[in-house]
């Protein structure tokens, strides 16, 4: 189902994860819950994966993880704010050690010229810190956008976590 390069990250970050007695929880709009399926693929995933919130809509931002709706009419859905808002709301939510966060224009549609098509924001929070990263893919199509955000995302919570990418 998820190419070998991301079941590889998806592997490592539960192996940390177990080793270290944590878990992850996943708050994902663009990628529709793509991130939760790749860390749950892996053998043995329940020990490190708390679980998901698809918050695709930005009533389920608000309603599911607390992201304060003056903040998303401030930035708008797709911005680091709310990226980072999504990361620590989902954080305090689950109780879970770490939480990685997208919010982001899949396409076809729905860019602007300051949003384009593509545009992706990514915030990894754990106890002590909320890193944030903005990737602009381009319109490579949408499924290639949501694949190379699984991919941005997961790479990123192995960052967070102090360990190398295989």
């Amino acid at each position: 189902m998820f190419h070998t390069s991301i079941i590889r990250l998806a592997e490592t970050i539960n192996h940390t994860l177990i080793g270290r007695r944590q878990m992850i929880v996943t708050a994902e709009s663009c990628t529709g819950g793509l991130i939760a399926g790749a860390l749950t693929d892996v053998p043995g995933s329940s020990e490190a994966v708390f679980g998901g919130y698809v918050t695709y809509a930005n009533e389920a931002k608000a309603g599911m993880i607390g992201v304060d709706r003056d903040l998303i009419r401030a930035h708008g859905a797709v911005s680091e704010q709310v990226a980072r808002a999504m990361a620590e709301g989902a954080l305090k939510a689950s109780g879970a050690a770490i939480a990685i966060a997208v919010t982001g224009i899949a396409g076809p549609g729905g860019g602007t010229e300051g949003k384009p098509v593509g545009l992706v924001h990514f915030a990894y929070a754990d106890a002590s810190k909320t890193i944030h990263v903005e990737k602009r893919f381009g319109d490579l199509g949408r499924q290639v956008v949501r694949e190379e955000t699984v991919k941005t995302a997961l790479g990123l919570v192995l960052d967070g976590l102090g360990v190398a990418r295989p």
